[in-house]
């Protein structure tokens, strides 16, 4: 990629392609424009979906092996480029370079997976029943897709969509977010060196209102895959009424962090700086709410409380920061607004809870003791590098308490107790559960979660599955 002065086209049926408005792409962690990116309308996205259409039949039919080829040579020209992606994500995103490496080759590995993983759509054959009948199932690709990915983790999340559907056989459309764009072109620049055929993939930049609107009303948009707060998934939901249009939607988070008092403690706190402050805490799946068992509970929070002060917060291109800006002011109001609403209602502030720094959007790594439940942090997302601890007595009552939300993408426990870990993984209502391990999400298994939390699951062969269709044929009177 090039310079800050650097206008960034769309990628539209094997073309870039520059359209006005520009929209500016800016450093949270000082305020420069990093790029501008072309913007197109409704009238192009239907376009999009007219060539897709046309290159679909023949994607579709080239064999797996021959769509695995293209998939690992795209991961190839990724991670040939590693270092430049990486610097682009920690420009525009803001987080640090070595969480923008690990997004590189996390987003590497996931197309190497999906190449190997879409070589076994499997059909089966089913034993009849009548006499003279045969049955068999396959599964053949949903078609064209649109692929909605969010800023927080701009090249990965946008890889989990785009690397399943293309090894399925379905040809993307994928849509960026607009504050986080010029990841989602680096990959796109990787895929148009490596000749994929035009109209497969192709990208798109704009108002999401207007441009998802296209692919909801259009029936030859066949699926939409979304990752992104609750909110707006419901407005999708709402949106693919009217065609029927099927839905991926990997939606907002509300973690809880349990440790009993038999767990490894400082296990224990360097799991909960990871949970909770990669990213800047702006993760769908960031520790949320950390519950520590009481006999234990003022030695964790001491020994935490310690780490989170010695973490060097600044611009992610500088070398040894651990914690980065946020996104945009109004992220870091709304963080600010449950660290101060926390304390009004008696929790302890033990460090951090103010914006830093003279530019850039920066709020110091925070921790907040005894918060009451009935907190907003407790409730809702922060989003944000706030970490609340509170204490609980017994397995039923923390089983209880972690529960005690309408959603369910990941919750994390540490216990040296095996028993104790089945006990916890059996009875909390989440879709990843990371025990004793703070990073559980990998391509081979599945990701998503229960309750609002949303639809479906990206990842593993599940990942595959969800943009592949079954067909039953039953045969009868074929000589």
């Amino acid at each position: 990629m090039s310079t800050a002065t650097t206008t960034y086209g769309v990628y539209l049926n094997g073309e870039w392609v520059e359209s006005e408005p520009a929209v500016a792409v800016t450093n949270p962690a000082n305020g420069t424009v990093v790029g501008y990116v072309s913007t197109v309308g409704r009238d192009r996205v239907h376009q999009a979906l007219c060539d897709a259409r046309r290159a679909f039949a023949n994607w579709k039919s080239l064999t797996a092996m021959a769509r695995a080829d293209y998939l690992q040579t795209i991961a190839a020209a990724i991670a040939k480029k590693h270092d430049d992606i990486a610097r682009t994500i920690t420009l525009e995103n803001g987080k640090p370079l070595a969480q923008s490496q690990a997004e590189v080759a996390m987003a590497v590995d996931h197309f190497r997976w999906f190449a190997e993983e879409g070589r076994r759509a499997y059909g089966r054959i089913v034993p009849g029943q009548a006499q003279g009948k045969r049955h068999f199932v396959l599964k053949s690709p949903i078609g064209v897709v649109g692929a909605v990915s969010p800023w927080n983790f701009p090249l990965v999340l946008a890889a989990r969509k785009v690397a399943p559907a293309l090894a399925a056989g379905c040809c993307v459309i994928l849509k960026p977010s607009h504050l986080t764009p010029l990841s989602s072109i680096a990959l796109a620049e990787c895929i148009h060196e490596v000749e994929l055929p035009r109209g497969v993939f192709q990208l798109v930049v704009g108002d999401a209102a207007e441009l998802v609107g296209e692919m909801l009303a259009n029936p030859t948009c066949a699926k939409i895959s979304f990752t992104g707060s609750t909110e707006v998934g419901r407005v999708l939901i709402r949106g693919a009424a009217e065609n029927i249009t099927k839905l991926s939607l990997e939606l907002g988070g509300h973690a809880p962090f349990v440790i009993l008092d038999d767990a490894d403690i400082g296990r224990a706190v360097e799991g909960a700086l990871t949970a909770k402050f990669r990213n800047t805490g702006q993760a769908c799946i960031a520790a949320n709410r950390v519950y520590v068992q009481s006999s234990v509970y003022d030695e964790f929070v001491n020994r935490f409380v310690t780490a989170v002060r010695h973490l060097k917060i600044g611009n992610g291109l500088d070398d040894g920061v651990d914690v980065g800006p946020m996104i945009h002011r109004k992220a870091l109001e709304r963080a600010m607004g449950h660290i101060a609403d926390a304390v009004n209602r008696g929790a302890r502030l033990l460090c951090g809870g103010r914006h830093t720094g003279e530019v850039g959007e920066f709020l110091q790594p925070t921790v907040l003791a005894d918060v009451p439940d009935g907190a907003l942090c407790m409730c809702e997302e922060t989003f944000g590098p706030v970490a609340p601890v509170c204490r609980f007595r017994s397995i039923d009552e923390v089983i209880e308490r972690a529960n005690r939300t309408p959603y369910g993408l990941a919750a994390y426990v540490y216990t040296n107790s095996i028993t104790t870990a089945f006990r916890l993984v059996e009875s909390l209502d989440f879709g990843t559960i990371g025990l004793n391990d703070s990073v559980p999400s990998t391509s081979q298994c599945p990701f998503g979660g229960f309750g609002q939390s949303g639809w479906g699951r990206e990842l593993g062969m599940e990942g595959l599955d969800a943009f592949l269709e079954t067909k039953h044929v039953s045969m009868a009177g074929c000589a």
